[in-house]
């Protein structure tokens, strides 16, 4: 069964619909497409003709051309709709143009600047070109170092490394900050209150060094789609924006569904597990062949769910490697197996903590379930997003605990939708 005969099956079984307090469908929109721009440079653009971009989203060449005029941006656009190409295309222009250019990226975690830089390293390879990209963190050998600070044309890290680990050693960064022209600021969604407030004090003190060497760098910043974007991005770099937020990338109908267990204790109010009613909704969708994620607010949320879901789909051998945990205490080796098992089709249902809410590359998955209201909107729409992450139809299915805050989202949809 497909998704589209589940969803219409779901639509008329009364035991799941009368848990529903409310269905969003948004409908498919069509991409918008801009032709590359004149001062691409002639070496990218049968790269990108190879991975089949012919043409650029309108976002993408509004990105191009502002970073060119030396604006600062900040890129507001969906799940999966190219941002990635918003900042790598007119970085790596650059550079191709003049070999000094240097470029630091910013990404909150670790699994999502691995993605990222497998990403530029693909396309630097394809093109056969010197263009030298390093990922600075706590897990670069110290032999490797010296390498990074004296030779990376592109240096990927986090806002903690920066803090603690190239901001104090300004003087052996002396390369780096001398010839700094783009500070890339990926999810900045994900920086809001104390981590916000570090992250802006943090950028403060660059800017600061890079006066002091003779550099001035453009801010390119990208988000999940956040009610006030360019009031946020200015408020962490100190400086106005121009904001992007129309997106160009071609989208599926999305079915929104919230769904809210029943009542098992009406003098104390008690629902039925929120634990139950997931894996019960995620046990049918595997059991449809539904490539689904499965999201969890701990760890041990994810364990349990992983465990019960591998029981429900083993077959005649006791295998049930289809179904797999993801989480922050899995080894990087582990983590980037579950990832390509992903983007292969090989694994059918990931359950993850909000690991792989960010925007790291898991291909093609058709259905996303909420284990609880993840605690914001615009967390909830990036979990949401990495279903139907091309164009095809998706379903999300947020099942709410008995918490106040997701008794009050799943009775009140308009605060949500409005927003």
């Amino acid at each position: 069964m497909n998704l589209e005969q589940l969803i219409g099956r779901l639509k008329t079984t009364p035991s799941f619909m009368e848990n529903v307090t409310h269905w969003e469908t948004i409908p498919a929109k069509e991409a918008q497409y801009a032709s590359f721009p004149e001062t691409l440079d002639s070496r990218l653009q049968p790269v990108l003709a190879a991975r089949g971009i012919h043409q650029l989203y309108i976002h993408q060449r509004q990105a191009f051309e502002l970073t060119e005029k030396g604006k600062d941006i900040c890129v507001v656009t969906p799940t999966a709709s190219g941002k990635t190409m918003c900042y790598n295309l007119p970085i790596l222009n650059e550079i191709l143009k003049n070999s000094d250019t240097r470029a630091l990226y910013l990404f909150p975690t670790k699994a999502l600047s691995a993605d990222q830089v497998s990403e530029l390293y693909e396309l630097i390879e394809a093109m056969g070109v010197d263009v030298k990209t390093y990922t600075y963190d706590g897990d670069t050998p110290a032999a490797a170092r010296r390498q990074v600070r004296q030779a990376g044309h592109i240096v990927v890290t986090n806002p903690d490394m920066l803090h603690s680990g190239i901001l104090p050693h300004h003087t052996k960064w002396v390369k780096l900050f001398e010839n700094l022209q783009y500070v890339v600021i990926d999810e900045i969604h994900a920086y809001r209150g104390v981590f916000g407030s570090n992250l802006a004090n943090v950028i403060r003190r660059l800017t600061r060094l890079c006066k002091f060497y003779g550099s001035n760098p453009q801010f390119i910043c990208c988000s999940a789609t956040i009610a006030n974007p360019g009031e946020l991005a200015s408020t962490l770099i100190g400086r106005p924006v121009d904001v992007i937020d129309q997106s160009g990338a071609a989208s599926g109908e999305k079915h929104i569904v919230f769904y809210n267990p029943p009542v098992v204790n009406k003098q104390l109010g008690i629902r039925k597990s929120v634990l139950q009613e997931t894996l019960h909704i995620a046990s049918m969708l595997v059991d449809n062949d539904i490539s689904t994620i499965v999201f969890g607010k701990s760890r041990l949320t994810v364990e349990v769910l992983t465990r019960h879901l591998k029981e429900r789909v083993k077959d005649p051998f006791g295998n049930a490697g289809r179904v797999r945990g993801y989480r922050g205490g899995y080894l990087p080796t582990l983590r980037r197996e579950i990832e390509r098992g992903l983007r292969k089709g090989e694994i059918r249902a990931v359950v993850s903590t909000n690991a792989l809410e960010l925007g790291i590359d898991i291909g093609q998955l058709d259905a996303c379930v909420l284990c609880g209201y993840p605690g914001s909107i615009a967390s909830t729409w990036q979990e949401a997003g990495r279903a139907g992450r091309r164009k095809n139809t998706a379903l999300t299915i947020m099942v709410a605990s008995s918490s106040a805050l997701d008794q009050y989202i799943v009775n009140h949809p308009e605060y949500f939708f409005s927003r």
